[in-house]
């Protein structure tokens, strides 16, 4: 049975199914890492539960409730940036390492709502000056020791429907957060993916005009995407929405 790390408490319904394989440069099999990504509130966690069944994966969330600073850093983001990216930094980190890095040695197939880069988004917005260079720094020397994705699945929607999403889940400490401050992560993110969109192990996904969980031909489409970029059967060549 797939596994879920990151809420222990959380069981998958569903049955693991017989595993992808992928097929690298030298002809080599190997499993499928999958991760995705996006803006507070675009629907990362959701769409990796809706595709574990698809992919017979594993599925690792996010932790970051367990962030002490959070609150403080959306109260007040000028005093608390640092310490909120450092600490999320090493706790990402800690998990890439014990859970993606086990996960992907054990050939298991595996698809995760973030990426380690994550982070390196998130500071380029909140620290500047001395803080932004250390930040790299650190950054950089952790990032040699985790592993790469297959393919990052880049969920893309305008501010406002992310801000209407933000509001529909209701987290405490998310009631503060200003238009303001997530558009410029929004820009963040997209300036970001733009820069990267060339590389094929990055695919971005419009999702303002998608409902993956009320609308089944909507997953569908998305599965059928990243199957397409991964090279992955069955797939068809071209499957538009309705």
């Amino acid at each position: 049975m797939p596994r879920e790390f990151g809420v222990p408490d959380f069981r998958s319904r569903f049955l693991r199914l017989t595993p992808l394989r992928l097929v690298s440069n030298a002809g080599i099999l190997r499993d499928m890492y999958l991760a995705v990504e996006g803006v507070i509130g675009v629907g990362k966690t959701t769409l990796v539960r809706f595709l574990q069944p698809a992919f017979g994966a594993e599925i690792c969330l996010e932790v970051f409730e367990e962030n002490p600073f959070l609150s403080s850093f959306y109260a007040d983001r000028e005093r608390y940036a640092f310490q909120t990216q450092i600490f999320f930094l090493l706790s990402r980190y800690h998990q890439q390492r014990r859970d993606i890095l086990e996960t992907v040695s054990a050939e298991k197939n595996l698809i995760v709502d973030y990426t380690f880069d994550k982070d390196a988004i998130f500071a380029r917005l909140n620290l500047a000056g001395d803080e932004l260079e250390m930040y790299h720094r650190v950054h950089e020397a952790l990032a040699e020791k985790i592993a790469r994705p297959d393919l990052v699945v880049y969920l893309r929607a305008e501010t406002n429907t992310l801000m209407k999403r933000i509001a529909q889940r209701d987290r405490s400490y998310e009631r503060n957060m200003e238009w303001e401050y997530i558009d410029q992560l929004n820009h963040t993110y997209n300036a970001y993916y733009s820069e990267h969109q060339k590389n094929s192990s990055v695919l971005i996904i419009d999702t303002d005009e998608l409902d993956f969980v009320r609308n089944p031909t909507d997953l569908d489409w998305i599965e059928n995407r990243i199957r397409q970029a991964l090279k992955l059967s069955p797939f068809q060549p071209e499957l538009p929405l309705t």
